[in-house]
C-alpha cells in the first residue's frame, strides 16, 4: 500500500515538474530566438505573460494604457506573450495591410482553442483553408442575392417601426437592448423566414443569449459554467436549426400537407448549396445569427451615443433624411434608390466605426518565417494585428480623437489606414446588409424622436458594451412618419 502511495506521489510530482518545464520552456526559449530581428518588447509573466495588462478595460474610443505604453517604449510593432503564445502585436496600419492580404499564403486565422468549442469545427469565424473558402462563397452568394431585394428592405423597416412604435408611452428606454431585439429579429427573419412571435424564434433567442454569455467567459468546461452552459446552447440551437432545415426541405418537396409555397429567405438558397455539408449548412446560419446580432445592434448603440454628443451631425443627419421623406409620400417604404441618396448617413456609419471600434483585433499565425520592413516573425508565433491603433492614430486621421463623419467627404473609406470589418479573403460578407439596417433604423429614429443619454460610454475589455446599457430618455416628434 506504502508502495502505491509513493508511486502516484511521483507521478504527481514528476508530472508537476513536467508541466512546469513545458511552461518555462514555452515562454522563455522563443525569447533566445537568434534567427532575426524579432521585434523589440517584453513576455511578461511565465504562461499568463502579458495578457491581463492587453485586456485591461478601458474606452473604445482609446488604444488604453497597454498599447499606449508599449507603442512608446518599443514602437508600433513589438512582441509580447499573450494568450499563452509568444506574440507580435501590430499598431502599424502597413503590416496591418500586409497580414490581412496574406490570409491562407503567410499567416492563418488563429483563435484561442475554447473558441472552437463554442462555435465549433466548421464555423466560418474560425474555419481555415478550403473549409472558409468555400462557406465565404456561400455567403457572399447569399448577400449579393438579398441585399438589394424588396422583402429584406421591407422586413428591415417594419421591424424597425414595430421597434420605435412601443417606445410612443415610454419615458426612456435601454437602447443597447431594443437595438439587440431590433438586429435578432431581422437577422431570423432574414435567415430561417422566422418572426418573432413563433415559438421556434424565442426558442433560438433563449439559447442564443446564453450562447453570447459563454462567448466572453473564463472557457472552464464545468457544468453549470457560462462557458459549459454556451456549449450547451449551441448543440440545442443546432438542434433547432437541423429540425426547421428539415420541416423546409420537405415543404420544398411538397410533402407538407401539399403546401409547396417557396420563401425568400437565406436558408431557402443555403438548401440549394451542393457544396456545403449539413453540419457546414448549420454552422452557416449559427454565424449568420451571431454576425447579425451583437456587431450590428453594437454599432446602433454606438451611433446614438455619439450623435447625442455630436449636435451638428444629428442636424445634418436629419436634414438628408427628411429631404429622401420629402420625394416620397408620407407611408412609402424605403427602397434601395433611396438607401443610395444616404451619403452622409454612410459617413456617420464609417465615423461611428472608425471612432468606436467593434472589433479591436484579430487573431493570426504565422505559418513561416516572415521577414516585413527589417522585422522577423517567427514560424508559429500569433500575430495580433490591432485596428484601434490605426483608427485613432492622429498621423493618420486628423483630430483622430473627436467624432467628425465630414471627415469621409475626402478619405477613402477602403484605404488601409480602416479596417473596422477586417480585410482580405476574412473581411466581413455582412458588411453591406448591416449597413442597410442601420440605415433604416437611423432614418426612422432621426425623423420621429427626439433623444438625450446618460453619460454612459462603450468600453472594450476588449468586447464593447455599454456599462449601463445606453438608457435614452426619448421624445416622439410631433411631426412623424410613422
Amino acid at each position: 500500500m506504502a508502495e502505491g502511495g509513493s508511486y502516484w506521489v511521483a507521478v504527481l510530482v514528476g508530472g508537476g515538474v513536467g508541466f512546469f518545464i513545458v511552461v518555462v520552456l514555452n515562454h522563455f526559449l522563443p525569447l533566445l530566438f537568434k534567427g532575426g530581428n524579432v521585434p523589440k518588447g517584453t513576455f511578461g509573466w511565465p504562461l499568463l505573460g502579458e495578457t491581463f495588462g492587453f485586456l485591461k478595460p478601458h474606452s473604445s474610443n482609446s488604444v488604453g494604457a497597454f498599447l499606449q505604453h508599449h507603442c512608446s517604449r518599443y514602437g508600433k510593432v513589438f512582441k509580447s506573450h499573450l494568450f499563452f503564445s509568444p506574440t507580435v502585436v501590430s499598431c502599424d496600419p502597413e503590416l496591418n495591410y500586409f497580414i490581412l492580404q496574406n490570409e491562407g499564403k503567410l499567416f492563418e486565422c488563429s483563435y484561442p482553442k475554447p473558441i472552437h468549442g463554442i462555435l465549433g469545427k466548421v464555423s466560418m469565424l474560425v474555419a481555415v483553408g478550403d473549409t472558409h473558402k468555400r462557406l465565404r462563397n456561400a455567403a457572399l452568394s447569399l448577400v449579393t442575392i438579398t441585399k438589394s431585394k424588396p422583402e429584406f428592405l421591407n422586413d428591415i423597416e417594419t421591424i424597425a417601426l414595430q421597434i420605435l412604435d412601443s417606445w410612443r408611452n415610454k419615458p426612456q428606454v435601454i437602447f443597447c437592448e431594443e437595438a439587440r431585439k431590433f438586429t435578432f429579429n431581422v437577422i431570423v427573419k432574414q435567415v430561417l423566414g422566422l418572426t418573432p412571435q413563433e415559438p421556434e424564434t424565442l426558442k433560438i433567442l433563449e439559447d442564443f443569449l446564453t450562447f453570447m454569455k459563454g462567448l466572453i467567459s473564463l472557457p472552464l468546461y464545468i457544468p453549470g459554467t457560462p462557458y459549459a452552459r454556451a456549449v450547451q446552447a449551441r448543440s440545442r440551437i443546432s438542434s433547432t436549426v437541423k429540425a426547421i432545415i428539415e420541416k423546409r426541405r420537405s415543404r420544398r418537396n411538397g410533402d407538407d400537407d401539399g403546401n409547396s409555397k417557396k420563401s425568400s429567405d437565406f436558408l431557402e438558397i443555403l438548401l440549394s448549396v451542393d457544396t456545403l455539408s449539413e453540419d457546414e449548412k448549420v454552422s452557416f446560419v449559427l454565424d449568420s445569427l451571431l454576425g447579425g446580432y451583437e456587431t450590428t445592434s453594437l454599432l446602433m448603440s454606438m451611433l446614438v451615443h455619439f450623435l447625442s454628443h455630436t449636435p451638428a451631425a444629428l442636424q445634418h443627419l436629419k436634414q438628408e433624411h427628411q429631404n429622401i421623406r420629402s420625394m416620397k409620400q408620407k407611408h412609402d417604404p424605403l427602397d434601395w434608390e433611396d438607401y443610395k441618396k444616404m451619403n452622409f448617413t454612410q459617413n456617420v456609419i464609417n465615423e461611428a466605426l472608425r471612432y468606436g471600434n467593434i472589433v479591436k483585433f484579430v487573431h493570426r499565425k504565422a505559418l513561416k518565417d516572415v521577414k516585413y520592413k527589417g522585422y522577423l516573425i517567427p514560424s508559429g508565433w500569433k500575430v495580433l494585428p490591432v485596428f484601434t491603433a490605426v483608427h485613432l492614430d492622429p498621423s493618420l486621421h486628423a483630430n483622430a480623437s473627436q467624432f467628425h463623419p465630414w471627415r469621409w467627404e475626402s478619405q477613402d473609406p477602403t484605404c488601409k489606414k480602416f479596417t473596422p470589418f477586417g480585410g482580405g479573403s476574412r473581411c466581413c460578407p455582412g458588411s453591406d446588409l448591416a449597413k442597410v439596417e442601420v440605415a433604416f433604423f437611423l432614418h426612422h429614429l432621426v425623423l420621429n424622436f427626439r433623444w438625450n443619454t446618460d453619460e454612459d460610454q462603450p468600453i472594450a475589455y476588449p468586447y464593447v458594451e455599454f456599462q449601463r446599457g445606453l438608457v435614452l430618455r426619448v421624445d416622439p416628434c410631433s411631426e412623424t412618419t410613422m
